[in-house]
């Protein structure tokens, strides 16, 4: 399944004070990762602030996003909500507005157990009808997806692969082989943590699902494309110049980073969702210092 495969981008949603999504904002955002040539567009993931939506600005958010690149590149869209019903009416709005594909972490407030996320997660990917990515995210979600439940959800249809937090040991050849040895052939084993990205991608993990790339697509490709022509070289040498800005994600959060950025790069000006704080001044130099690296 060619959708969940190489570089995915994934968006900040402009919003205002209010929580408004700026359609015509997000449009143009959009236009910028598509015309790097990405291989989809990650809308309404983690970067995107999904958690801070209100539903139904979340499906405003698919709908400007399917005008402003629907049919130029394959589109994958966050359906991760709290309640199954809510999860269940995401994923049928993001088909009927056009999206290529679906993105479900299992949110929760009270802990899920590990069948609780197969019916939530395997309910969501038959009502949506769409190619399903699992969104393992124990980061932001607490949830911790067992072997067993991974093999077990990539039996279940439409859903066509996972999207993987970074291995606590570092050992992305030893998780890969271990999950390509109890899941289908095709199943789609990709990353996220985009300061793991080149010994994940030089390891053979099939996608990398990116927050850099939501700003700064080109850079990223790059890495990406000479991690799939096996250029290990290459892939360090790129991933060198991007250390600076993984430090800055890494003790800031990439969310946070990710608003600076965008101002610095004369693309908007805004503020992450409260209760998230924009980053004191002092920092500003520091990702400016990282974008000139790169």
């Amino acid at each position: 399944m060619q959708l969940f495969r190489g570089l995915s981008g994934f968006s900040l949603t402009p919003t205002d004070a209010e929580g408004r999504v700026q359609a015509d904002l997000l449009g143009r955002l959009l236009q910028r990762i598509q015309a790097a040539g990405v291989d989809s567009l990650g809308l309404l993931g983690s970067t995107g602030g999904y958690a801070y939506l209100a539903l139904a600005e979340r499906q405003r958010a698919v709908r400007a996003a399917v005008e402003a690149v629907g049919g130029q590149m394959p589109i994958i869209v966050g359906v991760g909500a709290l309640r199954t019903d809510e999860a269940l009416a995401l994923a049928r709005d993001a088909r009927k507005a056009g999206a290529d594909g679906l993105l479900l972490a299992p949110v929760s407030y009270t802990p899920l157990t590990q069948e609780e996320a197969f019916q939530h997660i395997a309910a969501v990917a038959e009502a949506g009808e769409l190619p399903l990515c699992i969104y393992n995210n124990p980061g932001t979600t607490k949830f911790i997806f067992g072997e067993d439940l991974i093999a077990r959800l990539a039996l279940v249809p439409n859903i066509a692969a996972i999207k993987m937090p970074l291995p606590a040991d570092g050992d992305f050849a030893g998780e890969l082989a271990r999950l390509r040895a109890r899941t289908p052939d095709g199943f789609a084993i990709g990353y996220s943590g985009d300061w793991g990205a080149a010994e994940a991608l030089l390891a053979g993990g099939d996608a990398w699902y990116s927050v850099v790339a939501g700003l700064l697509p080109v850079p990223a490709l790059k890495l990406l494309r000479a991690a799939q022509a096996g250029d290990a070289a290459e892939v360090r040498r790129l991933d060198a110049a991007f250390q600076p800005l993984w430090h800055l994600f890494r003790e800031f959060g990439s969310f946070r980073v990710m608003y600076v950025i965008a101002e610095l790069l004369g693309l908007c000006q805004l503020e992450p969702p409260r209760p998230i704080l924009p980053l004191a001044g002092e920092v500003r130099p520091r990702v400016e210092a990282a974008l000139q690296g790169l």
